[in-house]
């Protein structure tokens, strides 16, 4: 089965310069995207250390005082928007962005006439990238991939022609300190934004046959046969690195990983025609489960070139960005974008690549947070707000939208999940101090009401506004108590960490705390038109069919909402039908959130209905996700919601094709090396919507539940042997 992405032509947009359809390559640290021109080949470089540190840190002096007034508002019942503006604007900070490392041009000379045979390819399945076409006569073709063992990009020209080779190249970006060229290496010195920080980028040329010249910061390359460059950030290129040796390792690391898993429903027809016309099929009503097959392997490709090893973990457009100051800037969004980044990186087998996420919230944000509790706040533990960057930030930010304290909570979930995926209890002593501090706070923060209720606040739903009364008129409103979603994270927070201290038993006196105080938290409710409620109160909305879904959370990703709450689950699909019915799902992530919660629905039907909106309104050329400008999240999250439809395990029961899509030709196929929760690895076949074939394989000796085709089974499981199950 093809897992290559083929684009018949270089990439091209006017709005962003050709970026968002350039083919992306990465290791996790360094990233770079090729553009694929004919008579000039632009490869932009990143590395996820190269940032502003423009952070705005507001003082933390009187701002408890000033929440406290805010608050005493809300309790009375009065909207606080206009005097939390007032008191509380010189406590919003903000971050800088995250910036390119510059590009990398190569001008090839003699290039003129048409270009013919034209293949601009993406190896999913290996990492490397390739350009190849006919131009007078001889096919020139270049080859790409980024090394996460040597931790450099790669980059070849051949010709099928002796001596046809002629570039000139050279490295542009703002803020140059310095450049030379010694021993075939371009070295250039660059100021980051703030101009606090420098970064350097070193090309090595290895031409093979031809002359070598530089002048005025342009290498040039004459008559060459083969030329080979290699680049890195703030790195160390070998002295004498061999493409081939180096492509060959490249594979052996990177290929491994992608092939845990497969998406097949057996040769694809299509595999040589280009996207742009299987995209053209989709919209005239054509199916294509292949491209799907090729979205979901493009998922775990850009998790796995974004997020790896010591690298920083993947921000808003993972490590690629072409800007001095990015769109959002390119941050760490923690109100459900840099969370939904990793939804996948457990249920599509890629668990490594969340560990950068868990050391950047131990080494950066757990030690932000505590201070920010603590001078803000006056609480114990930790608060991060919903936007940071790599130096920790974690105040509040942007504006009222800002007063939301559940960014640290959030990531709790991916760690517990983590776990889940393969309890290993030194790995959940690692990351119980973020655990710990995350519920202390909110032990802290809650405030007992009249009624003797815990309540969260002043704190939003993400983004979302409801109405108030102003005299005659009604106006947006963002601040609240306890909206439904502070009340389904902080529940589910609280239970991760009970479940923590069972298997650890550090805190038995937090424990009893944090078991009380869950009992005491508002409840849930319906609200007039069936639907689960965002608010305390049942208020009208500006935007009802907002992109955020905020109050969705107990059901995906969350665990409280589901087979256990029926009645909370048919509001639920009563808030989705209402949020589309109003216009929801028209950016890409959002989309991705509505398919995942679909899935976790077992709504087959509507979840195919979503995917193929996705494909055709959210998803550009290359796949990238549309937002627009692009995120990554929206590919993420979709990736995620896949495999979701294929495989579910939650309550203890291992579930096969909940929500296999309908109407789009996936009625029969196969998947391989999905993950469920308590390390057991899920191979199936299914022919007519029914599975005929499933194979478990588990990290330990085990009993589990596992639902095939309607039907329950008790299965035995025995460490590293596989066992075929007996379907009826």
């Amino acid at each position: 089965m093809s897992r290559f992405l083929y684009l018949d032509h270089p990439a091209a947009d006017e709005k962003t310069d050709g970026f968002e359809n350039a083919t992306p390559i990465g290791c996790g640290r360094l990233g770079a995207m090729l553009y694929g021109g004919i008579a000039e080949e632009r490869i932009g470089l990143n590395c996820d250390r190269v940032w502003s540190d423009s952070a705005r840190h507001p003082s933390p002096v009187g701002f408890a005082e000033a929440l406290d007034k805010v608050r005493k508002l809300l309790f009375a019942g009065k909207c606080a928007d206009r005097e939390a503006e007032e008191l509380l604007r010189p406590y919003f900070g903000g971050v800088g962005s995250y910036e390119t490392a510059g590009d990398l041009f190569l001008r090839f000379e003699n290039a003129e006439g048409e270009a013919s045979d034209y293949r601009r390819l993406l190896d999913l399945e290996t990492g490397v990238a390739s350009v190849s076409y006919v131009q007078n006569g001889t096919r020139f073709e270049r080859t790409a991939f980024c090394s996460f063992p040597a931790d450099l990009i790669a980059f070849r020209v051949t010709a099928d022609k002796p001596g046809k080779v002629n570039a000139s190249v050279s490295y542009r970006r703002a803020a140059v300190v310095s450049r030379d060229f010694s021993d075939s290496v371009l070295r250039t010195v660059f100021l980051t934004g703030c101009g606090k920080h420098s970064f350097s980028v070193s090309v090595r040329f290895v031409p093979s046959g031809g002359t070598i010249g530089y002048a005025d910061g342009t290498v040039t390359v004459s008559g060459a046969d083969v030329l080979s460059l290699f680049l890195t950030v703030d790195g160390i290129l070998p002295e004498k690195p061999g493409f081939d040796a180096l492509l060959k390792e490249h594979i052996a690391d990177f290929s491994p990983i992608m092939d845990r898993v497969s998406l097949d429903f057996g040769p694809d027809p299509y595999e040589d025609l280009p996207l742009g016309e299987r995209f053209a099929r989709l919209r005239a009503g054509e199916n294509d489960p292949w491209l799907v097959s090729l979205y979901f392997d493009f998922g775990r490709y850009l998790l796995l070139s974004s997020s790896r090893g010591n690298s920083r973990p993947a921000r808003l457009q993972g490590v690629w960005n072409p800007c001095l100051h990015a769109p959002w800037g390119s941050d760490y969004h923690t109100n459900v974008n840099l969370q939904m980044n990793y939804w996948h990186a457990e249920t599509a087998n890629l668990p490594e690549c969340a560990l950068p996420l868990f050391d950047y919230c131990l080494s950066s944000l757990l030690p932000a947070g505590e201070r920010v509790a603590r001078d803000f706040y006056h609480c114990r533990g930790a608060v991060i707000h919903h936007l940071s960057d790599i130096y920790g930030f974690a105040e509040p930010a942007d504006g009222l939208w800002g007063l939301w304290q559940l960014g640290g909570a959030w990531l709790c979930y991916p760690m517990w999940e983590h776990y889940l995926f393969s309890p290993d209890p030194a790995y959940l002593k690692k990351v119980y101090p973020f655990l710990r501090a995350c519920t202390r706070f909110f032990l802290d923060f809650l405030t007992e009401g009249k009624d003797g209720t815990l309540y969260s606040g002043p704190s939003t739903s993400p983004e979302n506004t409801y109405f108030v009364s102003d005299g005659e008129k009604r106006v947006p409103a963002h601040l609240c108590l306890s909206p439904a979603m502070d009340t389904e994270v902080i529940s589910g927070l609280f239970t991760i960490y009970l479940e923590a201290e069972k298997v650890l038993g550090l805190d038995p006196a937090t424990a009893k705390e944090t078991e009380a105080a869950k009992k005491r938290l508002p409840p849930l409710e319906v609200g007039k038109h069936g639907q689960l409620m965002e608010w305390l109160e049942d208020y009208d909305e500006p935007e009802p069919g907002h992109r955020h879904i905020s109050h969705a959370f107990a059901l995906y990703p969350g665990f409280e909402i589901g087979d256990g709450t029926p009645g909370l689950t048919e509001a639920m699909r009563v808030t989705l039908d209402r949020r589309l019915k109003n216009g929801g799902g028209h950016t890409g992530w959002s989309a991705a959130w509505l398919l995942c919660l679909f899935a976790r629905l077992r709504e087959p039907e509507r979840f195919s209905g979503m995917l193929r909106k996705l494909l055709l309104q959210s998803t550009k050329e290359n796949l990238f996700d549309s937002h627009p400008p692009f995120q990554i999240d929206g590919n993420f999250g979709a990736s995620a919601a896949i495999a979701e439809a294929l495989l579910q395990s939650h309550g203890g029961v291992i579930e096969l094709l909940p929500a296999l899509p309908m109407g789009i030709g996936m009625d029969s196929g196969s998947f391989r090396g999905l993950r469920a929760r308590g390390g057991v690895t899920v191979c199936a076949e299914w022919k007519d919507r029914k599975a005929t074939s499933v194979t478990l394989l588990s990290e330990t000796d085990r009993t589990v539940t596992v639902r095939v085709n309607g039907e329950e089974q008790n299965v035995k499981l025995f460490a590293g042997k596989p066992a075929i199950l007996n379907i009826k």
